[in-house]
């Protein structure tokens, strides 16, 4: 019985830290070609016709056989109640205006939050971070999500400027099962366009936005917020 000749350790070592060089290049291609891609400046002119996390809600209903007709109204910035613009920046990022798409004192809060809890609970995102991870990435959390944000976030600062991507934001954003965008979401809780949007019920949106498929806007939590977020309003 004829045995195989052993492969030399060092040729193993070979092949070993050059298929783990491979693995490397091909992460770093997968993150580095959010510096191009994809292309962000047809946003300054044209609505995103769709979000991934819209799709990945979509996937979600099927795999769970829920039948969800997604509602979703794109509106002008213009016919967005000032209200709710100022109770949403005031709720989600009140640095909004002057940041370059990162506010890095919220990001050290909780990065020490997170470490304290042993868990990611608080994320510390802009709107811009919050936009381009709606628009383009999946809502699970790694390390690779958060630097492929940020590439494309600072990207983003740099092809939109601020009121345009606060329209798209609050065009896009999550408020509820099914319910995307400011206009969709005024009319399934108050029944009326997000222009006629009051003080109050702009605030009961905003205080809905860090958790939008578990908060309501009767909830105890969401009233106790909402008038937090009043009180800086006035």
């Amino acid at each position: 019985m004829t045995t195989l000749p052993r492969m030399p350790f060092r040729r193993i070592r070979r092949l070993a830290l050059a298929g783990l060089a491979l693995l490397l290049l091909l992460y770093i291609l997968n993150i580095g070609r959010y510096l191009v891609w994809p292309p962000l400046d047809g946003l300054a002119r044209h609505n995103p016709p769709g979000t991934a996390l819209m799709d990945y809600r979509r996937a979600q209903w099927l795999a769970e056989g829920k039948s969800i007709d997604l509602r979703w109204i794109w509106v002008e910035l213009g016919r967005i109640s000032p209200h709710l613009r100022q109770a949403v920046i005031i709720a989600e990022d009140s640095a909004f205006w002057e940041h370059q798409g990162f506010d890095w004192e919220a990001m050290r809060l909780a990065l020490d939050t997170n470490l304290e809890r042993g868990r990611l609970d608080v994320g510390g995102s802009t709107i811009s971070q919050q936009l381009v991870k709606n628009l383009y990435l999946s809502p699970r959390k790694s390390i690779t999500r958060k630097v492929q944000e940020a590439l494309l976030t600072w990207r983003l600062e740099r092809s939109l400027d601020k009121d345009r991507i606060l329209e798209i934001y609050l065009n896009v954003v999550e408020w509820g099962e099914g319910v995307f965008g400011a206009e969709a979401a005024a009319r399934r809780y108050f029944g009326i366009p997000a222009a006629d949007l009051s003080r109050r019920q702009a605030a009961v949106l905003a205080a809905m936005l860090p958790a939008p498929l578990k908060r309501t806007p009767d909830s105890r939590h969401v009233r106790k917020v909402a008038s937090v977020i009043l009180r800086r309003m006035r």
